[in-house]
């Protein structure tokens, strides 16, 4: 799909690494201009690598760093973007936290603070999505395949993740007029610095023998899939959750 994206513009959030990082790479490849959107200070040069990188692709980039936890800086980010590309045509919501404990040990400031990235963060990108993002543009909200397993110790996260499933339905119709896409991502466990910390060896085994080739996903397993969320061709499909876990689990409507 090489080039399907040109003269157009993506923001993607958590972009200095992991799977933020593939998705900005994977669609300065197919064309886009890219806002590397990064949060904490110390991740300032790994930005700046990554829209070097993509700027070697022939696209333009930018970094832009904001606790996107703030409403304001959310607003920031949409005005950043289109001062410096004019336009804002697909918004890739990846940034996200993790803490897997159970229900009786969450403590009041680790629930909101998840809430806040997890769930916060992507409702008011797309409630800026809503009235700035052109025509026939592309919202890929990434939430997890936890959503659909019964499982014990994934109550927060899971429940921190739910609601973007329902902002992504709503929204969907709300702006569907327009030709703009709205979807989730549900990718299942994936060999990134985000999953192994959260996970104990015990759990990552149980995890791998639940899926078709008794291993967990690489993040590239996730790329093909937003690339084609994202580009022109997956107009027809809106208000969905596209479930990418090598079979761990499958849902049915």
């Amino acid at each position: 799909m090489t080039g399907v994206l040109s003269g157009r513009t993506a923001v993607v959030t958590g972009a200095s690494a992991n799977l933020g990082q593939k998705f900005a790479t994977a669609l300065a490849r197919d064309g886009a201009d890219v806002m590397v959107h990064y949060n904490s200070d110390h991740k300032r040069d790994q930005a700046a690598q990554v829209a070097g990188e993509l700027t070697g692709l022939g696209v333009k980039a930018a970094t832009w760093q904001g606790d996107l936890t703030r409403v304001d800086r959310v607003t920031a980010l949409v005005d950043a973007t289109l001062e410096q590309f004019g336009r804002w045509d697909i918004l890739v919501n990846t940034a996200g936290m993790i803490v897997r404990k159970p229900v009786a040990e969450f403590t009041e400031d680790e629930w909101e603070r998840m809430f806040a990235v997890n769930a916060k963060i992507p409702f008011f990108l797309m409630r800026e999505a809503a009235t700035r993002m052109a025509d026939h543009g592309r919202i890929l909200n990434l939430i997890t395949t936890i959503v659909a397993v019964t499982a014990p110790t994934y109550g927060g996260y899971a429940g921190s993740k739910s609601p973007v499933e329902h902002y992504t339905k709503s929204l969907a119709k709300e702006i569907g007029g327009r030709g703009i896409t709205v979807n989730c991502v549900a990718p299942g466990p994936l060999k990134t610095s985000f999953f192994y910390p959260a996970e104990t060896d015990e759990n990552i085994a149980w995890l791998k023998s639940m899926s078709v080739n008794g291993d967990i996903g690489d993040p590239d397993d996730i790329v093909p899939l937003v690339r084609f969320l994202a580009s022109p061709e997956a107009k027809w499909i809106t208000a969905q959750t596209v479930y990418a876990n090598g079979g761990l689990v499958g849902t049915a409507s």
